[in-house]
């Protein structure tokens, strides 16, 4: 379902129960394109899920490569001390 912003300030006890009961997915828009979903909890913890699938995946692939990067080289990147 896709709901303006500004109709979902006035009803917005309505969109939540809709989506944690009724398992509906919601997107709200602003100028008639889509700037962010309410999803039930399922759905996220199923993204959640999926994407710690992918995040192991690319860690065991680079484990797998040769070379070492050196700590100090990666807090730099990161700009951490």
């Amino acid at each position: 379902m896709d709901v303006p912003i500004t109709k979902a300030r006035n009803n917005l006890a309505e969109i939540l129960n809709r989506v944690a009961y009724g398992g509906e997915r919601v997107v709200l828009q602003r100028r008639h394109k889509g700037v962010v979903a309410v999803v039930p909890m399922e759905d996220l913890e199923l993204l959640e899920a999926l994407e710690d699938q992918t995040d192991l995946k690319a860690a065991l692939k680079a484990k797998k490569e040769k070379g070492r990067v050196a700590l100090s080289d990666v807090k730099a990147r990161l700009g951490m001390k």
